[in-house]
């Protein structure tokens, strides 16, 4: 099968995107999709959107295990080709193999918790001037595949002279 791009339901152009505040007041992007226990490399996700002038400065990603086994399921988070920005698939994290495991990563369940990374980590925050959607893309398929359920949320300030 061709990889494919999944459009989770606060990606789609028609959800509002968040908007502006106080000076330096902290907004959330967010979006939650469902894996498919078959994904493979290539696969996008499409999770959520920030709007032009956020400057992301931190998130994270929820996920189940979605690898039994032996794990081999590697997914990053990124984002799409913008207008302005080119597409940049691991942006916000390479977030390398997904394991699962508890006790990893922020939570003691069975699950993802996998900070951002990346941008973040090289150079600081990031700012889009133009609304940017934000996406996850396998890497490398599950070694025995289960869907689960990605949440990302994403933080950022806005900024009104961006």
């Amino acid at each position: 099968m061709a990889a494919a791009t999944l459009t989770g339901s606060r990606a789609k152009t028609t959800v509002p995107k968040g908007g502006t505040g106080p000076a330096m007041s902290v907004q959330a992007g967010w979006g939650t999709v469902a894996v498919d226990a078959a994904t493979e490399a290539g696969d996008i996700f499409e999770v959520c959107w920030v709007p032009g002038g956020a400057t992301i400065i931190g998130g994270y990603v929820l996920a189940g295990d979605g690898d039994t086994g032996t794990e081999s399921l590697d997914i990053d988070i990124g984002w799409a080709a913008n207008g302005v920005d080119a597409a940049d698939s691991d942006g916000l994290g390479n977030l390398g193999v997904w394991t699962g495991d508890a006790g990893e990563g922020m939570t003691t369940e069975p699950g993802n918790a996998l900070f951002f990374g990346g941008t973040l980590l090289a150079t600081g925050p990031k700012t889009f001037t133009v609304d940017t959607k934000i996406q996850l893309q396998t890497v490398a398929a599950a070694a025995t595949g289960v869907i689960m359920n990605a949440t990302v949320v994403v933080l950022y300030l806005y900024n009104t002279t961006a």
